[in-house]
C-alpha cells in the first residue's frame, strides 16, 4: 500500500501531480518542474521530505559502532550538531545506502537514510548494532522540510523566534541546532544554502503554510532530481547501489582509509583500489540537441559505458549526465547511443552549477 506523508493533503489541495516515489504517494510538480527549478536557483523553494527516514540511535558505545558501520570516520564530529555525510557497505564494498549522521551526544547521533531503502537500512543497523548494545529508534514521528535556495535562510529564519533565530543564523554548513520544537539543519540537496527542518509530524502542515506564507515555493521531486543533478549529488539506485563501490560511484572523498578503523567493506575497499578501479563516475554534457537518460549507452575507446541519471539542465540550457566508463577513457572521444544514433558528449567536472550559476567546464 502506497504510503503518505502528513503534508499529503496539502499538496493535493495545491494542485500537485502526485506519483509513486519509492512506495510514497509524492508531490512530481505543482505546474511547471522549471518554474520550480528557476525559484530554488534564484529565490527560495521547499520540499516535503517526510519520506525520509530519521533513526535515533543511543548507547554508550554508539560512537564505536558508528566507526564500524560507516565507510566515512565519526571521529570528525567533535562539536554537538555537527553532521558528516558517509556511504553504509556491506562486505563487499557495496553501497548499501548513502546518508547523513548527525552528533548529538556521545550517547546519541540520529541518522537519516532514505525512503526506498528504509527497511533494508533498518534491518541492517539493527544488526549491526546489537553487538554495541546500541538502540535503535526510528522516528516515524517526525516530518522534514527541505526549505532551499539564495533567499531560504533568511525567509526560513523569519518564522522563528528570537533566540531560535540567533542560533540558526550562526549555523556553519553541516550544522544542526534544535529550537522551538524544530532540529534545524544547515544540508540538503539542491547545491543551494537552506535548511533541512525536521518538525514534529503535528506540527508539519503548519510549518509548510507559514513558510509559503513567507514567499518560499512548494517544489516537487521533478525540480528535486534536476536541482540535485546540476550540483553533482549522487541518487541511490541510480548512480550507485550494492553492486557499486563508492571508487566507481565518484565517492572517494567520503571514505576514510583512517587507522585501526576496521569498517564493514574496507577489506574490499582496499582490495579494489590496490587492484586498479575498472571503472569511474563522470559528468557529460551534451552540445546537440536531445536529451541524454538513464539506460543509454555511452561509447567509448575501451568498450561501453552507461547513463545513470541523466536530463535536460534548465540552468545550463543543455543535456547533463552522469555516465559509468571504462576507467582511463576519460579523455574521449565519447559518444551517447540516443535512439541508434551516436552523438558526441563531452566528459567535464561537477558539478554542473555552483553558486546558481554554471561552472566554468560546461
Amino acid at each position: 500500500m502506497t504510503k503518505k506523508t502528513i503534508l499529503n493533503e496539502t499538496h493535493r489541495a495545491a494542485g500537485a501531480k502526485m506519483v509513486d516515489f519509492g512506495g510514497w504517494d509524492m508531490p512530481l510538480n505543482y505546474g511547471s518542474q522549471i518554474d520550480e527549478h528557476h525559484k530554488v536557483r534564484r529565490d527560495a523553494g521547499m520540499f516535503d521530505v517526510s519520506h525520509m527516514t530519521v533513526v535515533d540511535l543511543h548507547g554508550a558505545k554508539t560512537r564505536d559502532f558508528l566507526r564500524h558501520l560507516l565507510a566515512n570516520s565519526v571521529d570528525k564530529l567533535k562539536v554537538s550538531g555537527k553532521a558528516l555525510y558517509s556511504c553504509m557497505l556491506d562486505e563487499k564494498g557495496g553501497v548499501i545506502d548513502d546518508l547523513i549522521v548527525y552528533f548529538l551526544t556521545e550517547d546519541w547521533f540520529r541518522v537519516v537514510v532514505n525512503a526506498a531503502t528504509r527497511e533494508k537500512d533498518l534491518a541492517w543497523i539493527q544488526k549491526q548494532a546489537m553487538p554495541f548494545g546500541v538502540r535503535v529508534t526510528e522516528r516515524a514521528d517526525l516530518s522534514m522540510i527541505a526549505v532551499q535556495g539564495p533567499h531560504a535562510r533568511e525567509k526560513a529564519l523569519g518564522l522563528l523566534s528570537a533566540d531560535t533565530r540567533a542560533k540558526a543564523a550562526k549555523l556553519g554548513k553541516f550544522v544542526a541546532v534544535e529550537g522551538d520544537g524544530l532540529f534545524i539543519a544547515r544540508t540538503g540537496y539542491t547545491g543551494e544554502d537552506g535548511f533541512e527542518i525536521i518538525v514534529p509530524e503535528g506540527e508539519a502542515v503548519t510549518l509548510w503554510k507559514r513558510l509559503e506564507s513567507a514567499g518560499v515555493a512548494p517544489a516537487g521531486l521533478g525540480a528535486r532530481d534536476t536541482l540535485r543533478l546540476e550540483a553533482g549529488m549522487n541518487l541511490y539506485g541510480q548512480d550507485m547501489d550494492e553492486g557499486i563501490t563508492p571508487w566507481e560511484a565518484g565517492l572517494a572523498w567520503t571514505v576514510s582509509l583512517d587507522e585501526g578503523r576496521d569498517f564493514i567493506g574496507r577489506k574490499a575497499l582496499e582490495k579494489q583500489k590496490a587492484e586498479g578501479v575498472k571503472r569511474v563516475l563522470v559528468g557529460l554534457i551534451m552540445d546537440d540537441k536531445g536529451v541524454l537518460r538513464h539506460g543509454q549507452r555511452v561509447a567509448t575507446p575501451a568498450g561501453d559505458g552507461e547513463i545513470l541519471s541523466g536530463g535536460f539542465s534548465p540552468t545550463i540550457g543543455k543535456s547533463i549526465a552522469f555516465a559509468r566508463i571504462p576507467a582511463g577513457t576519460e579523455a574521449g572521444p565519447l559518444q551517447a547511443d540516443i535512439r541508434g544514433k551516436l552523438v558526441p558528449v563531452r566528459v567535464v567536472k561537477y558539478p554542473f552549477v555552483r553558486d546558481g550559476q554554471p561552472t566554468a567546464a560546461v
